[in-house]
């Protein structure tokens, strides 16, 4: 958060307010502006014909970033595909050592379905795409779906 502290009875300020106005995003570019967004939050005072003789704090707070949601990419079991191909397809997509990729692959033939990895929206996407399109290449069954965490 960016912080400007002005005395609205000093020009000098004015004069570096105007410089690094763009630190504040270019809202406020000259003084009278500056003295209207005073007098508007009521920091001047009345008998002072508009000539404001407080402080003003104008500050900029910086917008927090959403975390963007995971998607879970999951390999479900059927009875054609060898355990090999689907051990295959965890290495090659989903960078899983051999000993990972043989867990996995063993999750998903007891339980029916495996978790390969979590990933953004795009990533999940073109994983899930990847491992269908190599799937059907080699004329396996195997289906692989994403879902929302």
């Amino acid at each position: 958060m960016k912080s400007l502290v002005c005395n609205l009875g000093n020009d000098d300020v004015f004069g570096q307010f105007n410089h690094s106005s763009s630190d504040f995003g270019g809202h406020v570019r000259k003084s009278d502006d500056l003295e209207n967004l005073v007098k508007l939050a009521g920091a001047g005072k009345s008998g002072d014909n508009g000539k404001g003789s407080g402080t003003a704090v104008i500050t900029r707070t910086k917008p927090e970033t959403k975390r963007p949601n995971m998607y879970r990419v999951l390999l479900l079991n059927d009875d054609y595909t060898p355990m090999e191909f689907v051990t295959h397809i965890l290495q090659k997509y989903f960078q899983k050592a051999l000993d990972e990729a043989t867990r996995i692959m063993l999750h998903v033939h007891q339980h029916g379905v495996g978790e390969c990895g979590i990933y953004t929206f795009e990533v999940a996407e073109t994983k899930v795409t990847q491992v269908m399109d190599f799937a059907r290449k080699h004329q396996q069954p195997l289906q692989c779906i994403m879902e929302k965490k």
